[in-house]
């Protein structure tokens, strides 16, 4: 036995509780019902913050900073993946998916916004503590401060391969989108390295709230008077708000005059709506009406000339979306819940037909950022046939000299030119009209005669237009 005294134990240090943030709580949460219920951001988001808001401590910076920190994450997923995995001793699989959307929760506070860095790294491991517990929460401050030593540029540089080895993957870890995205948008834009730059760079801006004013019901004049709103682009019914905003709290939207909608959507119900035709105009069909912007466009203009409007749902419940849109449309409209593709009207019973098929959605990133990692390649197979049923029985709704919209939030070939190609083959008295004339203004419009709208030269979602003449 030792002579040597004993030290005295230093005594252990008070255990502390973490501080409970609000706002990284709420962006945590927001992370992981689209995680784990394969939520959309835009529909978990809305109730959080109005729950949040009722808490006297929450105001609204704290309600942008949680949605910068939502969208900015899941925009920037791949890229923060790509970072965690090399600081990380495992593979990113074997790191449990709520330790993940911390850590890239972290790093887009670090590499992505302007919070100083011993803030970004003392409030995500609190937030860690506080939903992981303090075990995870040594890992979490491990990896953040490894991630803290560089800035995006710098890992950029180590994680992205070269361009000139592998531009696909290049360009899929530096703009954060999946690599088989990054090469059907590449092949819809058939350009060079510039086009698909700024594309993707498109992908990642937040998008401006765009609102649309229904005709007969309320005016451009009526919206501009709200703060931060300028008008559209390109729509005489679009107002933009710049600073984005609770649109649910101007007095038109609340009261259905207006809406909140893309003005790429506008751009097609417009079009759709002055197409020549070859005889009378006076019943117009939306086919794919849910939730029921471009059905409350449509009624509008269709009630200023005389004409009924018949709005299509398969679903029921996105059928009561499209009846509460259409509430108060100044002219005569029907809402029914039908199958598109085995319609209860008779052949050739329409005017003017819309179809905006369901799609994989690739032309609205901006707006659910989370799409681009929850599709897969063999989802279009899926999409495939229902898009293509559903152009048939738009075809056959129609009568002889009117016309068949074609739309869909997607500019991937095989849902646009590809289905538009298909049907025309299998209808030999229909015709492809020029659409670009019916977007008057609008520039950058390609040969025609369909159009194709991008984000990055338009500012709207990248939606697609075929306009089709049924010719007997």
């Amino acid at each position: 036995m030792s002579d040597q005294p004993r030290r005295p134990r230093k005594p252990a240090k008070p255990y502390r509780r973490p501080k409970k943030d609000p706002v990284r709580v709420l962006a945590f949460e927001a992370l992981r019902a689209v995680d784990e219920r394969d939520a959309y951001a835009n529909l978990v988001l809305p109730p959080l913050l109005r729950k949040a808001r009722e808490n006297d401590d929450f105001d609204a910076r704290d309600a942008a900073l949680a949605t910068e920190l939502v969208y900015g994450t899941l925009r920037r997923q791949g890229t923060y993946d790509a970072v965690v995995a090399a600081c990380v001793d495992r593979p990113l699989r074997e790191v449990d998916p709520p330790v993940l959307d911390v850590l890239n929760l972290g790093a887009h506070q670090l590499l992505g916004t302007r919070i100083p860095t011993h803030a970004a790294v003392s409030a995500t491991v609190e937030l860690a503590r506080v939903v992981l517990g303090d075990g995870r929460a040594k890992f979490v401050n491990a990896v953040l401060r490894k991630i803290a030593q560089d800035d995006l540029d710098g890992w950029l540089e180590r994680v992205a391969p070269p361009y000139d080895e592998d531009p696909e993957d290049h360009l899929a870890v530096v703009h954060s989108h999946p690599r088989w995205v990054v090469s059907a948008l590449w092949d819809s834009l058939g350009g060079g390295r510039t086009g698909i730059e700024e594309l993707l760079r498109a992908d990642n801006d937040r998008p401006e709230v765009t609102l649309v004013a229904r005709p007969g019901r309320a005016t451009t004049t009526e919206l501009l008077d709200e703060e931060a709103a300028v008008p559209g682009r390109w729509s005489p019914y679009a107002v933009r708000l710049t600073e984005g905003g609770e649109p649910g709290a101007i007095t038109a939207v609340a009261e259905g005059r207006a809406g909140v909608q893309d003005e790429g959507s506008q751009l097609v119900a417009l079009a759709l709506a002055n197409a020549p035709l070859e005889g009378p105009d006076r019943m117009w069909l939306d086919g794919c009406a849910g939730p029921g912007g471009k059905a409350a466009l449509l009624g509008a203009l269709a009630a200023e000339r005389g004409a009924v409007l018949l709005a299509s749902e398969k679903q029921p419940h996105r059928a009561g979306l499209v009846a509460k849109a259409l509430a108060g449309n100044p002219g005569p409209y029907q809402v029914v819940a039908a199958d598109g593709t085995r319609p209860p009207w008779r052949p050739g019973s329409f005017d003017r037909v819309l179809v905006d098929v369901p799609c994989t959605g690739l032309g609205a990133l901006r707006r659910r950022p989370e799409a681009r990692w929850r599709r897969r390649p063999e989802d279009l197979d899926g999409f495939a046939p229902l898009q293509r049923g559903l152009l048939r029985t738009a075809l056959e709704s129609v009568r002889a000299g009117g016309v068949v919209g074609y739309a869909t939030c997607s500019p991937h070939l095989a849902e646009t030119r590809a289905v538009v190609g298909d049907l025309l083959k299998q209808f030999p008295d229909a015709e492809l009209i020029d659409a670009r004339p019916l977007l008057p203004g609008v520039p950058n419009l390609g040969e025609g005669p369909d159009v194709q709208l991008w984000p990055h030269v338009h500012g709207t979602d990248a939606m697609y237009l075929a306009l089709v003449r049924r010719t007997g």
